[in-house]
């Protein structure tokens, strides 16, 4: 493990997607920190509405392989994320989440009160629209996202998964029968066996505007 701390821009900066791993298994200290600083991330109306599934055993893994189509990550990393989005965790019951609030001194009642309405308007509005699921989606990928930039101040490495079949990811994880569940991202994690040069970026000009698409900035 590498003990240096790195900051969020090294992280940025640094961060490669590897596919390549060795066996060495994640330490155990290294992953609930992973998963401890995945559940602070951002997420729309405090919903926390996605879930990991980590899966180290071979059983899963093997269901992982098959629905990656064979790509080596699953094969090789000794820790496998799999990000599931809950579109419809608005409508269970949230009091622990108002309670915790409450005791932070974040919220107050009354705050509580107008906060849950507004929650449950604005998701029924998604729901008529049918974006429920692209908006758990994102609050997920957001999970994810921190775990890749975390996962690198660790000294680990990660690869971010999109190409997979999501009913044989569903069959992997045990929520075969869950329509009502979405596949966010798949994320390995482990050391890396290979190394991987940066192959560059666009110039942020390139894709950076001023107040509207197209226009460049001053």
């Amino acid at each position: 493990m590498n003990n240096r701390t790195a900051s969020v821009a090294e992280a940025i900066r640094t961060r490669r997607t590897i596919r390549h791993y060795l066996p060495d298994p994640v330490p155990a200290d290294a992953l609930d920190t992973l998963l401890e600083l995945a559940v602070e991330a951002p997420t729309s109306w405090n919903l926390q509405d996605r879930s990991i599934v980590v899966v180290t055993d071979d059983a899963g893994r093997a269901g992982l392989i098959a629905a990656t189509g064979g790509q080596p990550q699953p094969q090789e990393a000794p820790v496998l994320l799999v990000f599931v989005a809950e579109p419809q965790a608005w409508r269970a019951e949230r009091a622990d989440v108002y309670e915790q609030a409450r005791r932070n001194g974040a919220w107050n009642d009354e705050f509580v009160a107008m906060f849950a309405a507004a929650s449950e308007e604005f998701q029924e509005g998604l729901a008529a629209r049918g974006l429920l699921r692209e908006y758990a989606i994102k609050d997920a990928m957001i999970a994810a996202t921190y775990v890749l930039l975390a996962a690198t101040e660790l000294g680990l490495a990660t690869s971010p998964m999109n190409g997979w079949d999501e009913g044989l990811v569903k069959e992997a994880i045990g929520i075969g029968d869950r329509d009502d569940l979405a596949i966010a991202l798949i994320v390995s994690v482990g050391r890396p066996a290979e190394q991987r040069p940066h192959p560059g970026r666009r110039a942020a000009d390139r894709n950076v505007f001023h107040g509207r698409y197209g226009v460049p900035r001053p």
